[in-house]
């Protein structure tokens, strides 16, 4: 997911639009006719039909017990949504019933691995290239007792039953397989990121006193650096890739700890199985450590009736969510937002395809030549995604129409636009057949990307750009067809229009809002709801309140919305967070009715509809020097959309009355100008370092602040690009991308205190 803007090449994506084959939507006169129609038709039909759109009510204001404030809870339930079905209160239960309902059918999916090789880059780096196979796939009946006997592993290994296990590892099969097994015998497991850093690994272990360590291979000898500083672990299981014990050089007997592969476990349990030991509702399922953007991480508990309710919210939100669906799993487990995605699909019986991020499309940079993505093998119709990855693909895509120009260029311009037009106009514009033109002319081969079938994203982590959304909706959605009103309605005029013409505009983005403290799930767009910029109303699982903060000026009174900060309460709030009952006592709060409120610090607004937009974040308001409030999140979103940025953290000082800017620029964009520029440099880092490339990007961020309306004090006066991308590995940005301010904040202290100068 790191790197630089681009990074998701899409060089054929438009290929086909410069030759002279245009088979496919006719030649010579019959395309000209087809082309006529496809714009003049729909057009007319519109100034026809056209009328204003009723307002769909999403949400709906409630009296709730607690702080007095705005509060609103989803209009299609009345009462909140606990679990999937009524068996089903616990992840244990879930999963086992679930298992039991699908047992013949594709649950885990893992590529195989053909081949890897190392190759060389101009600059002397060397880079894994992977040759994959296709994937091999494992039912839920084998999953169920795979689970199982690791489970039994577990416990004849000598882990105790009141202890906890811990993972830290990627993303893998096996990693909710251990998971799963975990919970069969109430143990509470402990998620750590694989990227955390070394510092906060030990804190995390030690501070849960986790006695098994279940890990990646690569992992080992890490552990092995800092075993003298890990006080509980008493076992340690890595996941094969191949390897043996000799060749990842540990000993199998360490004077630390028993140290085993998962298959040994496995064996074990399966020739000593054991009956369950099974959770309960309100029993804590697994501390997932934050990775973060102040201080040390902090350990949220999270209960079995937490994550189920989570996952019976979101089956609600879906649409026609079913077992013919597969999701391509490759985001962070260890992150709340990919297990709860998970989650959602074990309770419907989908297939779930693992990959990474690395190689998740065909020219993606673990990929070896030639060889495809996981995008493209495994077709998959559902997937996550953080704004970053879109961001990705959306610039690659604009980078090679660009580079293409031309007919290209034009065509996709102008399908853009009427796409657009059709979203954001009146509801007979999204004309199904003009639509299926343009997906044979310009967007066939962009869906492709992420697979021919893939029909909803569910989108969080970080707050999504407007543009990425957009272009999401309008170059990667899908056409559904109201047939039924044809049929049923056959000699009806209007019903035949709308049959024809109105295909749905599929909104393929759901963009989630919530936060490791609310189990991932707080709001969600509904598929029919083709604005851009909020989150929805609230999952059926939870109520969202708007308590006013008056210091910051935001009020539940005031004109045309209601706003302030952003509070969730509900099944899905968690349990506080683990060994830190100041701050549980702080941030976490009970009513009278006995309702759980979580204070998020994000500040929001309703909708006259009930849905809310996130407008602002409370630690990020700065008051500069003469009084003025500056929002730092508010100025980073806005600045982002300039082609220069990549990352961008904007920093204000109570003792200035202006603000500076660390930049990340996009190298594709910045060495592009320099070449045009006739910039000489010898590298990357001596570009951003000249003073001609710093006002370039500086210009650039004035116009983009102009357009987004921000006051001269939120436009940076002083910047400084940065040659290396931030990325989770180097602990400035979070698994799900966004930034640490804190840890940026000390790690470049001298380069923001020479822009203060």
């Amino acid at each position: 997911m790191a790197g630089s803007k681009g990074s998701f090449s899409t060089s054929s994506v438009l290929e086909r639009l410069n030759s002279n084959d245009y088979s496919s939507v006719g030649k010579g006169f019959g395309t000209y006719c087809i082309v006529a129609a496809a714009i003049l038709i729909p057009i007319l039909f519109s100034t026809i039909f056209m009328g204003k759109k009723k307002v769909k009510q999403r949400g709906v204001p409630v009296e709730l017990g607690g702080e007095a404030g705005y509060a609103v809870h989803n209009a299609r339930h009345a009462e909140l949504v606990e679990v999937p079905w009524k068996e089903a209160t616990t992840m244990a239960a879930l999963f086992e019933q679930s298992c039991k309902k699908h047992l013949p059918e594709r649950f885990l999916g893992t590529r195989k691995l053909v081949s890897k090789e190392f190759v060389t880059s101009s600059d002397g780096r060397k880079f894994e290239k992977l040759h994959l196979g296709d994937y091999e796939w494992q039912t839920y009946g084998q999953v169920f007792d795979r689970a199982c006997n690791f489970a039994s592993g577990l416990i004849m290994l000598g882990h105790k039953e009141d202890t906890r296990a811990g993972i830290f590892a990627d993303t893998r099969a096996e990693w909710l397989i251990a998971f799963q097994g975990c919970f069969r015998q109430n143990i509470t497991v402990v998620t750590i990121y694989a990227s955390l850093g070394v510092d906060a690994l030990t804190y995390s272990l030690n501070e849960t006193q986790v006695s098994t360590l279940i890990c990646d291979p690569k992992h080992l000898k890490t552990l092995a650096a800092i075993s003298s500083k890990i006080t509980t672990i008493k076992n340690v299981i890595y996941f094969e890739d191949g390897e043996t014990t000799n060749d990842l050089g540990i000993s199998a007997n360490t004077s630390y700890w028993k140290v085993l592969s998962f298959s040994e476990v496995e064996k074990l349990g399966k020739n000593s199985p054991l009956p369950p030991s099974l959770p309960t509702k309100n029993g804590i399922a697994f501390v997932m450590y934050t990775s973060g953007s102040t201080g040390q991480p902090k350990g949220v508990m999270i209960t079995h009736g937490n994550i189920v309710a989570i996952a019976a919210a979101v089956m609600t939100v879906i649409p026609k969510l079913s077992t013919n669906d597969v999701f391509l799993a490759y985001l962070p487990l260890a992150h709340v937002f990919e297990l709860a995605a998970e989650s959602v699909m074990l309770s419907v019986g989908c297939a779930i395809g693992y990959g990474s991020a690395l190689t998740l499309t065909d020219t993606s940079n673990k990929i070896k030549k030639g060889t495809k993505g996981d995008a493209s093998v495994l077709n998959p119709t559902l997937m996550t995604a953080v704004p970053a990855i879109l961001d990705r693909v959306r610039d690659g895509v604009l980078k090679t129409v660009e580079e293409r120009g031309g007919l290209a260029k034009k065509l996709f311009n102008f399908g853009y636009k009427r796409r657009l037009a059709a979203i954001e106009g009146s509801w007979f514009g999204a004309w199904g057949l003009e639509r299926m033109l343009w997906d044979v002319i310009a967007f066939k081969q962009i869906r492709a990307i992420l697979g021919v079938r893939m029909r909803f994203i569910l989108c969080g982590g970080a707050p999504l750009s407007g543009d990425s959304q957009r272009f999401t909706n309008i170059c990667m959605g899908t056409v559904l067809w109201s047939l039924a009103e044809t049929i049923l309605y056959p000699g009806h005029r209007m019903q035949l229009c709308c049959a024809l013409g109105s295909a749905i505009v599929w909104a393929i983005i759901g963009r989630g809002y919530g936060l490791t403290e609310t189990c991932a799930g707080a709001a969600f767009t509904e598929w029919d709801d083709p604005s851009v910029g909020r989150v929805g109303p609230p999952l059926p699982c939870c109520y969202i309140k708007l308590v006013s903060w008056e210091e910051g000026g935001y009020t539940v009174a005031d004109k045309p919305m209601p706003r302030g900060e952003v509070v969730v309460g509900g099944v899905s709030v968690t349990a506080g967070y683990f060994n830190y009952q100041e701050k549980t006592n702080e941030v976490y709060k009970v009513d009278e009715r006995g309702t759980r409120w979580f204070y998020t610090g994000d500040i929001g607004q309703f909708h006259p509809d009930g849905c809310l937009e996130i407008i602002d974040r409370k630690k990020d308001i700065v008051k500069l020097q003469h009084g003025e409030y500056i929002s730092l999140g508010k100025v980073e979103a806005a600045l982002t959309s300039s082609d220069y940025v990549d990352n961008i953290m904007v920093h204000a000082d109570p003792f200035h009355n202006y603000c500076v800017a660390l930049i990340v620029p996009s190298r594709h964009m910045l060495e592009k100008w320099a070449q045009e520029a006739g910039i000489q440099h010898q590298n990357f880092s001596e570009l951003c370092n000249k003073a001609d490339a710093v006002s370039e990007v500086q210009q650039s961020l004035s116009k983009v602040a102009k357009a987004s309306r921000l006051d001269k004090f939120e436009t940076p006066a002083k910047i400084k690009l940065l040659s290396d991308p931030w990325t989770p590995e180097s602990g400035l940005v979070t698994a799900a991308l966004k930034i640490k301010r804190e840890q940026l904040k000390s790690k470049f202290k001298d380069e923001l205190q020479k822009l203060y100068k």
